[in-house]
């Protein structure tokens, strides 16, 4: 009996550490959400410490640019914050200003090279301008 006890303890255990895991993540994925989630100029209240959250959620170029991100093929090269294939978004959004909209649509939809290394980016002619600049205005407001 003390060992089934015992037993039964030790799952109840491992169970309770192995959610308290996925919390964690869910809490830290929601957290990373929170930062790319605000219009940019609008921070969060902070005790100083810890950097401004920006609540990118009502901004409507972060909302149209994600939905057209999350269709298109983008993150089987790029990530939000580490470099795949390609730069990280936020790299990207470091580099470049509103001024470069236009040439890094083009660069969107016709590739390119050299920039980032050597490593070509696909075109992506199936995009249209207009959803191509969307789609850079959402990285360009990635910036930390």
């Amino acid at each position: 009996m003390k060992k089934v006890l015992v037993t039964l303890s030790l799952i109840t255990l491992l169970v309770a550490c192995g959610s308290n895991e996925a919390e964690k993540g869910a809490t830290q994925e929601s957290a990373t959400t929170a930062e790319t989630a605000a219009p940019q100029g609008e921070a969060a209240q902070t005790t100083g410490t810890e950097p401004a959250v920006v609540d990118l959620s009502s901004n409507p170029d972060y909302q149209a640019g994600l939905a057209l991100e999350a269709k298109s093929d983008c993150a089987t090269c790029h990530k939000l914050d580490d470099k795949l294939v390609g730069p990280a978004f936020r790299e990207i959004a470091a580099k470049y200003t509103e001024k470069d909209v236009d040439m890094l649509a083009d660069k969107v939809i016709n590739g390119g090279a050299g920039n980032w290394g050597q490593v070509p980016m696909t075109p992506h002619p199936q995009l249209s301008k207009d959803d191509a600049k969307t789609i850079v205005k959402y990285i360009l407001l990635l910036k930390k």
